[in-house]
C-alpha cells in the first residue's frame, strides 16, 4: 500500500485587514437615520482570553421601528428609514477592540410572531474559525429581555449574560459587549 500524501492543516485568516477593511462601515448612522444613536464596542478575546487583532465583525439589525431594510421583511414599508441600512462591519485591533455606532433597534416579530426585546445579530470572523460564530446583542437595561423567546430559550443563566451589553456610565449611550470565543466565559453562539 502506498504511502498517502500528508497535507498540512489549514485556518481560516488572518487576512481580514487586508482584504475586508472599508472605512466607515462600522458607522451605521453616515444617513442620518431615526432613533437614539448608540456606540456598540468592547473586545474579542480568544480561549486564553488574549485579545484577536485580527478578527472581523460584521451586524445586522432592525431600524428604530423594528423594520429590516430587506425586501423579505413582512413589516409595513412604511416603516423604513432611508437612511439606515442595518448592516454593519467593524475589525478588531491590535488590541482586540471593536466599535460600532448606530441606532437602538426596535422590537420586531419572531418566533410565533412574539414580539423579540431590541437586539443586533452579530457574525464573528476570526483566525482559526472555519465559519464564523452567530451570536446576538441584548440590552442589559431593556425591560422587553424577559419575554424575548430567542433569549429565553438559553437554559443556563450565565450563557444568557453573555448576550447582554452594559451601558457605561456618563451621558453617552456607550454599551460594552466583549466577545469570548472559547472557554471560561464563552460566549453563547447560536448553531445557523
Amino acid at each position: 500500500m502506498a504511502a498517502r500524501p500528508v497535507t498540512p492543516s489549514q485556518t481560516v485568516g488572518p487576512f481580514f485587514h487586508f482584504a475586508l477593511e472599508r472605512a466607515g462601515w462600522n458607522d451605521l448612522t453616515r444617513g442620518d437615520p431615526r432613533g437614539e444613536r448608540i456606540v456598540i464596542e468592547g473586545r474579542v478575546l480568544d480561549g486564553e482570553q488574549a485579545p484577536c487583532d485580527d478578527a472581523l465583525l460584521e451586524i445586522w439589525q432592525a431600524n428604530a421601528a423594528g423594520r429590516y431594510a430587506h425586501p423579505d421583511d413582512p413589516q409595513p414599508e412604511e416603516l423604513l428609514d432611508p437612511g439606515f441600512t442595518g448592516f454593519g462591519r467593524a475589525l478588531t485591533d491590535a488590541s482586540g477592540r471593536y466599535r460600532f455606532v448606530t441606532i437602538r433597534p426596535g422590537r420586531v416579530p419572531g418566533p410565533g410572531r412574539a414580539l423579540q426585546a431590541p437586539h443586533v445579530s452579530l457574525t464573528v470572523f476570526a483566525r482559526g474559525l472555519l465559519r464564523g460564530l452567530a451570536t446576538r446583542i441584548y440590552f442589559a437595561d431593556e425591560p422587553s429581555n424577559a419575554d424575548d423567546p430567542v433569549l429565553s430559550s438559553i437554559a443556563d443563566p450565565a450563557a444568557r449574560r453573555t448576550l447582554l451589553a452594559l451601558r457605561q456610565p456618563g451621558p453617552e449611550a456607550i454599551y460594552r459587549f466583549d466577545l469570548v470565543l472559547q472557554g471560561e466565559g464563552e460566549t453563547a453562539f447560536f448553531e445557523l
